[in-house]
């Protein structure tokens, strides 16, 4: 039977208002297109104030500066013993700001870590000036990358990290990019990672961090931390330079697989700017790493 006027009208009526629909449901679509993920950060997010060292004060102390309130003499003379062997060095990062190189060379400094990530959202905003500043008054410098280990993959803060300043050339003056992985400053000491996780995680960094570079990565950490996080793991031993943090007048026991240490911070504050290290060797031995 033949519809009715009636009928045929409300039929084209909601033809109409479906196809208004479907034209508005997409017009919207094309106005508001998803926005693109943002890179994961902690609550609270601080890495101006994130750099190699930051946390292990509140956890380990400040060995040394007990020391010499204790016996100044001694740990002076401790201190001398190792500038006549060991090549005098800093680390710094964004917290320094711009940093009067000349100075620093001029008050022993040979060589330079500067921070130039953390995470996959924050790059150093004073890198150039600290990076290309300590090279050119004739030290040897790297980067390191300070590591987030909850919010992405190892490979991925890797890649985000050699693009932003961690890469490594042959020209006698560039360190080994680093990883610095330490305790956590927002939250859980271990990230929230197992010790195998934790192990796995380091590993991606790493193979990365060569398949790019050619380099394995500088390991900077402390004992305690290694130990609790990877479970006191050996295997990194055998491709990893370790930069041990440990403020005292020793560098005390190693983490696993390590039988000496490449660099040692072993204070906060100082004569030069940042953090205080020094190169197990003389300044031969850092341009034999610079080289590879």
């Amino acid at each position: 039977m033949p519809a009715s006027g009636t009928t045929r009208t409300l039929r084209r009526a909601a033809t109409a208002a479906a196809a208004a629909a479907l034209l508005a449901g997409t017009l919207g679509a094309v106005a508001a297109p998803a926005q693109a993920a943002k890179p994961a950060t902690p609550p609270g997010f601080h890495p101006e104030l994130d750099y190699a060292g930051s946390t292990v004060p509140a956890h380990e102390g400040r060995g040394n500066a007990h020391a010499a309130a204790a016996d100044p003499a001694d740990t002076a003379s401790t201190f001398a013993a190792l500038a006549a062997t060991q090549t005098k060095g800093m680390d710094v990062s964004g917290y320094q700001g711009n940093v009067a190189w000349s100075t620093a060379y001029a008050n022993g400094g040979r060589f330079a870590y500067v921070k130039a990530t953390e995470g996959t959202s924050y790059t150093n905003p004073y890198f150039a000036q600290q990076y290309n500043g300590s090279y050119n008054v004739g030290m040897i410098r790297g980067a390191y990358h300070f590591a987030l280990p909850n919010v992405s993959s190892g490979a991925t803060q890797a890649a985000y990290f050699v693009a932003h300043g961690g890469g490594w050339s042959k020209d006698g003056k560039t360190l080994p990019p680093a990883l610095d992985i330490e305790y956590n400053p927002y939250g859980a000491t271990c990230y929230g990672l197992s010790q195998a996780g934790m192990v796995s995680w380091i590993r991606d960094f790493s193979n990365t961090v060569h398949t790019k570079t050619g380099r394995y990565p500088v390991i900077y950490t402390t004992t305690n931390w290694w130990s609790t996080c990877t479970g006191n793991n050996s295997s990194f031993a055998a491709t990893s330079p370790l930069w041990i943090a440990r403020y005292s007048t020793a560098v005390g026991t190693l983490p696993a697989g390590w039988s000496y240490q490449t660099i040692w911070q072993y204070s906060d504050s100082g004569t030069l700017p940042g953090d205080q290290d020094y190169f197990n060797g003389a300044l031969d031995r850092v341009q034999a790493l610079a080289n590879g």
